[in-house]
């Protein structure tokens, strides 16, 4: 990793509600390199998906800059795959077609059938192959959100943008979830090259787990905090590491900046988070 991919500049976005101004992020700023994984985390209403959305260019009302590649974001591109809290899947299409029509919105080069092919090439490598002919409705949660990762990575753009995508799942389900996104991301060399990873998530166990750097958000407005590199060799981040005191440690400084946060912005007052 050396370049960098994405570049925010003191952006603020306001909201004009009800002839009330509010201020949903302010003055943020940060850097993602190429083919780094990076977790954005806070509170509940900090700002990460409208961060989110400003990145993914369907939102662009916004001061300060925005680039990718150091070219501005005007807009949604096939550079950027998303995927969202809520599967996102086509009800009337079958899994395999919508990940078939994913893959046709950026290879407008390859036939129906090559669509098709793809497709199940990436069921089969998020564990569905044989589901293909199933509908969103009758699958799980779980396997819808495997279908809407498979969709983003057969899409092969250079980055993925995931807003939330496993706070919907049960516990089980997120931890294989998480593992298979890392196993892919880890094992999807595109060019010698990973894809590059915004990950919003409220969970600090699993910024720990995934990311190289944490993106740790105030709120009201949602500005950065502290960004942190995760001190975590990727190789050791087993089910063992919780148990480490320097896991523990890492992750009361993350705490700390939550405590601190809420500490000053109401005054005086310690709340429990």
């Amino acid at each position: 990793m050396s370049a960098m991919k994405i570049e925010l500049d003191h952006v603020t976005v306001d909201y004009e509600e009800k002839n009330r101004s509010f201020t949903a992020l302010k003055d943020v700023s940060f850097g993602v390199e190429d083919g780094e994984f990076v977790s954005i985390v806070g509170a509940s209403g900090c700002g990460k998906s409208t961060l989110l959305s400003v990145l993914e260019g369907v939102y662009n009302r916004f001061t300060g800059s925005v680039s990718i590649n150091g070219s501005p974001v005007n807009g949604a591109g096939t550079d950027r795959g998303v995927v969202f809290q809520h599967y996102s899947l086509f009800p009337w299409m079958t899994t395999r077609s919508n990940i078939a029509f994913g893959i046709r919105q950026v290879r407008k080069d390859l036939s129906k059938k090559e669509r098709l092919a793809l497709a199940d090439e990436y069921l089969n490598k998020v564990g569905l192959a044989g589901y293909g002919g199933k509908y969103p409705s009758q699958l799980s949660g779980g396997m819808q959100q495997r279908a809407a990762i498979a969709r983003a990575l057969a899409m092969d753009t250079d980055i993925l943008l995931m807003d939330e995508p496993f706070s919907a799942v049960d516990p089980k389900n997120r931890k294989e979830l998480q593992e298979l996104l890392l196993r892919l991301w880890e094992g999807e060399e595109r060019n010698g090259r990973r894809k590059t990873v915004v990950f919003v998530t409220h969970d600090i166990d699993e910024a720990i787990l995934l990311s190289d750097r944490i993106v740790v958000m105030t709120s009201h407005p949602g500005t950065v905090a502290e960004i942190l590199s995760v001190p975590f060799a990727r190789s050791g981040r087993g089910s063992h590491l919780r148990e480490e005191r320097s896991y523990s440690g890492f992750r009361e400084k993350i705490m700390s900046i939550f405590r601190g946060e809420v500490y000053n912005r109401i005054g005086g007052e310690e709340v429990v988070i």
